[in-house]
């Protein structure tokens, strides 16, 4: 058996690696793996209070979230593929160029 805090920890770590790989790249696909990273963060300390309370709501909001990340990659990716055939590059600082 794992202990709770352990797991805490490690969600804790998932996020702050998802939060940084935000922050510091400026690849538009670094950054939509790093979002993917903090919503595993979020599932995992779902399930684990779920499993510390007794219930499974946990394990619900683990589906819910899972389904949000694919239907964000799916869009994300979809978006990313024609911001690429029509700039070709993924840089954060050109892509914010389009605005005007």
């Amino acid at each position: 058996m794992i202990p709770q805090e352990f797991v805490l920890f490690f969600s804790l770590a998932l996020f702050c690696i998802g939060v940084f790989g935000v922050l510091v790249r400026r690849n538009l696909l670094f950054i939509l793996i790093s979002i993917e990273i903090m919503l595993n963060a979020v599932a995992v300390l779902f399930v684990a209070a779920s499993h510390y309370h007794n219930s499974g709501d946990g394990q619900i909001m683990y589906l819910l979230i899972l389904t949000l990340a694919a239907s964000e990659v799916a869009v994300g990716l979809g978006l990313l593929i024609q911001m690429y055939r029509r700039t070709h590059t993924l840089d954060v600082d050109r892509l914010s160029s389009m605005k005007g």
